[in-house]
């Protein structure tokens, strides 16, 4: 059981985004980088940023690997296409002119492998010299900062008539190179706390850049600041920071042709 994946509405509720700041960041990355109205959200959710990008003109599309998310999103956007895939092997009829993979979803891909798997089925569905719009954890970051590693963190959300509480950890396993979490949910009507445990890669920024190079994209942008979830947040027009030494990091590249020996 994962209490936020199987609970929809509480994960909106748990992370508001009533202004749809990431999918506005979305839109002005794609017009600023030529981009075109086929859009396929990879880690799609409960739909959110899908479901207003479908609204503002874009012809989109969503997949993620959980059937209460994705049974959520049909339900809330209509308008929109989705469907349950694994991020590694999908595979669907049509081709796109932007891919967006947002929140650190790029980051379920934990070993090398699994890298190259998505971005060669990123790859396959783009369109010659459509856009791929990431947005993740920054493994850089961790090299000089401890803040997110320094104890546990407790935050109640309450809904529904229920109060929530969470109490999480962080941790670095160096040697897979994730940052791995352990969350313990607690609430009133539960006798034993709920233990959740999760992981995300840790991508350097040229690690990411080889990887993508080696799949076939060029990279048009690779920046830490802004974005939809670093402070100050992203606002239209904004210019991209480059020291690349933030919690986020955001990268924009553009597929090319792939030219295999045999």
């Amino acid at each position: 059981m994962n209490l936020l994946t199987d609970n929809p509405e509480l994960y909106e509720h748990q992370f508001p985004d009533p202004d749809h700041v990431a999918a506005r960041f979305v839109d002005d990355v794609v017009r600023r980088f030529g981009g075109g109205r086929d859009l396929l959200d990879v880690g799609s959710g409960t739909g959110r940023d899908a479901g207003w990008l479908g609204r503002a003109g874009y012809r989109a599309r969503g997949i993620d690997a959980s059937p209460a998310m994705v049974a959520h999103a049909r339900t809330r956007h209509p308008h929109v296409g989705f469907t349950v895939a694994d991020m590694r092997a999908f595979a669907l009829p049509e081709r796109f002119d932007v891919i967006t993979c947002l929140d650190s979803a790029f980051l379920y891909c934990h070993t090398n492998a699994d890298l190259r798997s998505f971005l060669d089925r990123c790859h396959a569905h783009l369109r010659p010299g459509g856009l791929l719009v990431a947005e993740m954890r920054n493994g850089a970051f961790f090299l000089g900062s401890t803040e997110l590693l320094d104890g546990d963190t407790t935050r109640s959300v309450a809904w529904d008539g229920v109060t929530y509480t969470s109490t999480t950890r962080l941790w670095i396993d160096h040697a897979a190179q994730l940052l791995r979490r352990r969350r313990a949910w607690t609430w009133p009507d539960r006798a034993d706390p709920l233990v959740q445990h999760s992981a995300w890669r840790l991508l350097f920024p040229q690690e990411l850049r080889l990887h993508l190079d080696l799949a076939g994209f060029d990279v048009l942008a690779l920046f830490d600041r802004p974005g939809p979830r670093t402070d100050p947040p992203w606002s239209p027009g904004c210019g991209f920071g480059d020291s690349l030494s933030g919690d986020r990091l955001h990268v924009v590249a553009r597929s090319r042709p792939l030219h295999r020996k045999g």
